[in-house]
């Protein structure tokens, strides 16, 4: 009778101890709601008829820059945020994003998930070493390693620029964006960057909603990766407008030449918008 007293006790305390787990201890003095529940403020509609001017401009996030720096950071997933590049391929791992291929900013390419797997991972090869320390021939293994944030060094946008004459005001979409990493030799030299894929910014704001991005003035308030393009929170230079060549200005400038040609096209749009005016 003891016995299965004693059994029926334990049972009770394991049943007990398996429901506190259960239990999430919260990391704040409040549940978080507003940012895994957010939805989308959509778009304005815009008719045909009432674009009265439009430049599609491509540009460069560089992430060096420090303005730039809530979208490199963390390099590790931490409990609340992670890297814009990691909320990309998680998107694209479950379906929720689809990639195109790096050369179609048109998204006419979409890329398989077999393709998918080849542009996130890496082979690495790892050589086995005997006793003695010397490389055993025909005993090395091959690793798939995942790029992470830290191998990116910058963003390509893809945006329209349009004065919509219903609301009297100058616009902008972005269209795409597309993660561009750092290329490096067997020696770990840099070959220069390399764009991984193109997605198409309107399906991924859905969830780009969902992921709170730092702030630095306040860690209550609630930002987002969406806030951070809708409210352009970021710092980038135009590499190409549209033009007659269809080329970049990397193919003709180098150097300084490039950020010169850069403010000439935001010059360019400031004086339409302003021209477009009677004071």
């Amino acid at each position: 009778m003891k016995v299965r007293s004693l059994i029926i006790i334990g049972l009770i305390l394991l049943g007990s101890v398996s429901a506190d787990a259960q239990y999430k201890i919260l990391d704040k003095p409040w549940v978080k709601e507003n940012t895994p529940t957010r939805r989308v403020v959509p778009y304005t509609h815009v008719r045909e008829a009432d674009v009265m001017w439009h430049r599609r401009v491509w540009r460069t996030i560089d992430l060096r820059e420090k303005i730039n720096h809530p979208l490199y950071f963390p390099i590790q997933d931490i409990a609340d945020r992670k890297s814009l590049f990691t909320v990309i391929k998680e998107g694209i791992t479950e379906g929720t994003i689809t990639a195109y291929h790096e050369q179609s900013d048109e998204f006419e390419i979409p890329i398989t998930s077999a393709e998918v797997e080849g542009i996130l991972k890496y082979p690495e090869i790892k050589e086995q070493y005997d006793e003695y320390g010397d490389v055993m021939e025909g005993f090395a293994d091959t690793v798939w390693n995942e790029y992470t944030s830290e191998d990116i060094v910058s963003y390509r946008l893809k945006e329209d620029w349009f004065f919509d004459n219903e609301r009297s005001i100058m616009d902008v979409r972005i269209m795409g964006i597309c993660p561009v990493r750092l290329q490096l030799d067997e020696n770990g030299n840099s070959k220069g960057n390399v764009p991984m894929f193109w997605i198409y910014f309107p399906e991924a704001r859905y969830v780009f909603a969902n992921y709170d991005v730092f702030n630095r003035q306040n860690d209550a308030e609630r930002r987002t990766f969406e806030d951070i393009f809708w409210k352009r929170m970021f710092n980038s230079y135009a590499t190409k407008r549209s033009n007659v060549y269809d080329r970049s200005n990397k193919k003709h400038l180098v150097g300084i030449d490039i950020l010169l040609k850069a403010e000439e096209i935001k010059e360019d749009i400031f004086k339409m918008e302003h021209d477009l005016w009677h004071f």
